[in-house]
């Protein structure tokens, strides 16, 4: 399946209100009432810990590409593509400390720290193409809500829609990113302060919150990521 998806709503008019989450056995995952869409809207600032484990993504969603481009000019800004094999699915001899902190980091592949040059906060339209594949289980009402902050300010909340996706498929998908005009002096800040902005990525099937990813931004040197 393939389709272009446009924002659907901007941060400029979100309103906030209190939301009440507790943490859950200190294993670094919050744990509450159900998450939903409207709650996510209404968060005043980035979350510190996930709001939801790797296990809620029942639907086994997998994002194997991620290419970012300008679409006025239609240059590729960069690709990411996700690794056949993992370091933990290998045949690498087991790290002792590994072994004792029992296995992998279930986060691991949750973050991923991008770098930018300057000129990236000039672009005003961008398209990121996704490339994902769903496990055994239909896929109703799959949506990404994406809130962007430096510090504590709100910058911009992208809301797409993905649609349904078939069992067993292998889906591409185009979110066009219309990015809102930001002040000079904001600007100069958000490149004085590499890393301060910030994002979370909240994704839902049937409003059911699956997948949490965060990712943290440079706008100071060349193109780039880590994933972590």
């Amino acid at each position: 399946m393939s389709l272009v998806s446009r924002n659907k709503t901007s941060g400029s008019n979100v309103q906030v209100t209190p939301t009440v989450i507790h943490e859950n056995n200190g294993n670094g995952v919050f744990d509450s009432k159900p998450v939903t869409p409207d709650m996510v809207l209404h968060m005043p600032t980035i979350t510190d810990k996930y709001l939801c484990s790797p296990e809620a993504n029942v639907y086994d969603i997998d994002f194997t590409r991620f290419q970012i481009r300008d679409l006025e000019t239609g240059t590729v800004l960069f690709e990411i593509a996700k690794p056949p094999v993992t370091e933990c699915e290998g045949n690498q001899d087991p790290d002792p400390e590994t072994e004792e902190a029992g296995g992998c980091d279930p986060n691991t592949g949750r973050f991923v720290r991008y770098q930018f040059t300057p000129q990236f906060l000039k672009l005003k339209t961008v398209g990121a193409t996704v490339e994902f594949m769903v496990g055994s289980r239909p896929v109703n009402k799959f949506r990404m809500i994406e809130r962007h902050f430096f510090r504590d300010k709100l910058l911009k909340t992208f809301d797409f829609e993905f649609g349904f996706c078939i069992p067993n498929s292998k889906n591409t998908c185009e979110h066009i990113y219309e990015f809102p005009a930001l002040p000079p002096e904001l600007v100069s800040e958000m490149i004085a302060n590499p890393f301060e902005t910030r994002s979370d990525s909240f994704y839902f099937v049937d409003d059911r919150l699956v997948m949490h990813n965060k990712a943290d931004y440079a706008y100071d040197g060349g193109l780039g990521y880590e994933l972590f």
